[in-house]
């Protein structure tokens, strides 16, 4: 992880973290883990002044970089402990990818957005995230050569589970995904046990559209 935080944002960043507390996040590890990830790194310059406010921020390609609540709630489902073997469709702004690889052993993102990726390598790199493995493809196709994962965690909104992510999740595992139409999901988690898929339904929300053989036409 990056080293000492520039003074401006190191007070920015702190009240980021007792704003999540305020709203219930819990986790003590993922707190940490948002108290240490850089995040102005992670948005373009021109909005990097708000980079620790709890708001969505665009970061091109039609993207953008959810709030900082949103990353925390979603990351709080996994439970992760540090030892898991993490899949994430749609790396983006690589900003809960590096929460991720905080929180886990070692972290597979994929991204469909050659732009969005090559940016995603280069801030890793300067944040010194050193597990994380990222791929150009199809998201909902998964990433086959590393299956089975404990944990997979989608950050668009997909019409149904894509068979093949359900496929590369571990007995045992955990998948969260937005499941529902363009306008409106639910954010879902499921839990294979016994080879089958275990639903939890755990907020409304509204994410970009999942595209891809297993999602939505592009």
């Amino acid at each position: 992880m990056a080293g000492a935080v520039e003074p401006e944002f190191r007070g920015a960043r702190r009240r980021l973290v007792e704003a999540l507390q305020q709203k219930g996040i819990k986790d003590l590890a993922l707190l940490r883990a948002i108290d240490q990830v850089p995040r102005h790194l992670f948005v373009p310059p021109t909005v990097r002044h708000r980079a620790y406010e709890d708001s969505s921020l665009p970061i091109g390609s039609g993207q953008t970089i959810s709030q900082p609540y949103v990353h925390a709630r979603a990351i709080e489902q996994l439970q992760l402990t540090g030892r898991e073997r993490v899949l994430e469709i749609g790396t983006g702004s690589a900003y809960q990818t590096a929460l991720l690889a905080a929180l886990s052993a070692q972290v597979f993102s994929v991204e469909r957005f050659a732009t969005l990726l090559d940016k995603a390598r280069t801030v890793l790199t300067q944040a010194n995230v050193r597990n994380v493995s990222v791929s150009l493809g199809d998201g909902t196709l998964g990433w086959r050569e590393y299956a089975p994962y404990d944990a997979i965690i989608v950050s668009a909104g997909a019409p149904h589970v894509p068979p093949a992510l359900e496929s590369q999740l571990a007995e045992g595992g955990r998948l969260l995904i937005p499941v529902g139409d363009k306008e409106e999901q639910m954010l879902t988690l499921f839990r294979k046990q016994g080879g089958r898929l275990e639903r939890s339904d755990i907020v409304p929300v509204k994410f970009v559209p999942l595209i891809g053989a297993g999602g939505w036409p592009a």
